[in-house]
Formats: C-alpha cells, sequence, structure tokens
C-alpha cells in the first residue's frame, strides 16, 4: 500500500490552536483513495521544522508528501505553487529565531515549483464544493521554509515523489477574534485534504487551465 504523508504546524502567533494540525491529525493512519494516511505536526521553528519533516520522511517513505500551514486571512484553500530559497520572517518563530534575508538552502536554487498537480488538485476542490485558488506565493515565513526544504530534499533523492503545500484559513474558532476575517470549518478542511490526497494518487500530470493572478 502506497503512503501519504501530511504534515501540519503547532500553533504560532499566540494562537491557541493551529487549523493545520486540527484538520490533519484526524487523518493519521487512515486510508484515503487506497493509500495510507500519516500525520506529522513540526515545530514552527526554522531549520528544527525540516529536521522533523526528514525524519518523517525517512520513517515512512512517502510517495506523496502535502505540507500543511495555516494562512489567516484567506478565504480559500490555498494550493501553493512556488517555494523560494529565502527565510525573511516578519514576526520571530517558536524559539525567538526571526532570521531576514537568509536562503533556506545556502547556494540552492532560487526557487522550486511544487511537483503535485497543482491545478488539478484546486480543480478537484472546487468540483467538490470547496473553495480553492491556486496560490503564487507561500510567504517567507516558516511554511516557504519547509516547502521549499521539501521540494529541495525531493530533487536531490532524484525519485518520483510527489510534494508541496497548502494553506489554510483560519477555523471559525480563531476568526471570533479577527473580526471580520474568513474561515472555514476544520471538517471541510480535512475533506478538502482528502480531496487532495485522492487527486495526487491518480493524477499524471497536471491540468491546463488558468490559475493566474495579475497581482
Amino acid at each position: 500500500m502506497k503512503t501519504v504523508l501530511i504534515t501540519a504546524f503547532e500553533p504560532f502567533e499566540g494562537e491557541a490552536i493551529n487549523p493545520s494540525w486540527e484538520a490533519v491529525k484526524v487523518l493519521h493512519q487512515r486510508e484515503v483513495g487506497g493509500a495510507r494516511v500519516v500525520a506529522c505536526r513540526l515545530s514552527c521553528v526554522f531549520d528544527l521544522s525540516l529536521e522533523q519533516l526528514y525524519r518523517a520522511m525517512a520513517e515512512w517513505q512517502p510517495e506523496v508528501v502535502i505540507a500543511v500551514g495555516q494562512a489567516g486571512g484567506r478565504a480559500d484553500i490555498s494550493v501553493e505553487r512556488v517555494a523560494i530559497n529565502i527565510n525573511d520572517a516578519r514576526i520571530p518563530d517558536n524559539r525567538g529565531n526571526q532570521p531576514i534575508d537568509t536562503p533556506v538552502v545556502e547556494n540552492g536554487p532560487a526557487a522550486y515549483f511544487s511537483t503535485l498537480p497543482v491545478k488539478a488538485l484546486v480543480q478537484a476542490l472546487r468540483v467538490a464544493g470547496i473553495p480553492a485558488a491556486v496560490s503564487q506565493t507561500a510567504g517567507t515565513f516558516v511554511c516557504n521554509h519547509v516547502m521549499y526544504g521539501l521540494l529541495h530534499r525531493l530533487h536531490q533523492q532524484g525519485d518520483a515523489v510527489r510534494g508541496g503545500f497548502v494553506h489554510i484559513p483560519y477555523s471559525p474558532e480563531q476568526a471570533a477574534h479577527h473580526p471580520s476575517e474568513p474561515s472555514m470549518p476544520t471538517s471541510l478542511v480535512t475533506t478538502a485534504l482528502e480531496v487532495m490526497i485522492k487527486q495526487s494518487l491518480v493524477q499524471q500530470g497536471d491540468v491546463s487551465v488558468t490559475g493566474g493572478a495579475l497581482h
């Protein structure tokens, strides 16, 4: 049986929860799309998060890796297209680190594209009635750090493992403390992850539909 590794983060920036982990943890050891799903919670800490990710990848030997993170203010499930080789932290991470203009990987490429079928995932989510969009930036905090580090490791390994990153909105419980900010129920995010897992396992290439942005 194939294995899909799903990662999420601990809470950060004073939040009591991180909806990424709340949505991901219920999938641990479940079968989705004929594959076993394993979940791993990452620290919201530069470098340490990648160490934890690499250990999980070595332990589980997944065919697909989907990293998930919170993006307060976004209304859709955001499937990230690209990760850039820069750390530029607006706030400190959970251990007080605040790197500014440092590379994720010294002498690494400027960027990596997701190897997930990004547009096909967005399309599948919309067909399922779940708001979704292609995102052109994963930010410059720990989410982008993890996405770039994941894709760099997969590039080094040179195998057929697919990987990428997905941002999700606040949960309703969080949005109650952030007036006017959009939210999405955790149960719907979990359903979205199941849709993306299934699509990632069967989709050979990506679909040729628009997913661009004007700005």
